[in-house]
């Protein structure tokens, strides 16, 4: 899933914390947004939700938006998109 705003993969961006796999492969992504008012945040998180159910043998997905830790760029991306944003 990438940010339609910054066209980056959350992943890389560092939004999302956490993936938890339950029983009958349900699974429950923790993730946040770069700001709490991110007006993409439906967005990000329905497709989220999507791509999950995309995986095969997922029975269901959740998407659990936290805050803490507050997203910070510096030290939760990847340094390639580090490099891409230009964050040094």
């Amino acid at each position: 899933v990438k940010d339609p705003e910054i066209h980056q993969s959350i992943v890389g961006l560092g939004l999302v914390y956490g993936v938890d796999i339950g029983e009958g492969n349900a699974v429950k992504v923790r993730m946040t947004l770069t700001t709490p008012m991110c007006p993409y945040g439906p967005q990000l998180i329905d497709a989220s939700r999507r791509a999950c159910m995309g995986v095969p043998g997922v029975s269901s997905s959740q998407i659990e938006l936290v805050w803490q830790p507050p997203w910070d760029p510096r030290t939760m991306a990847t340094e390639e998109v580090k490099d891409a944003l230009g964050i040094w």
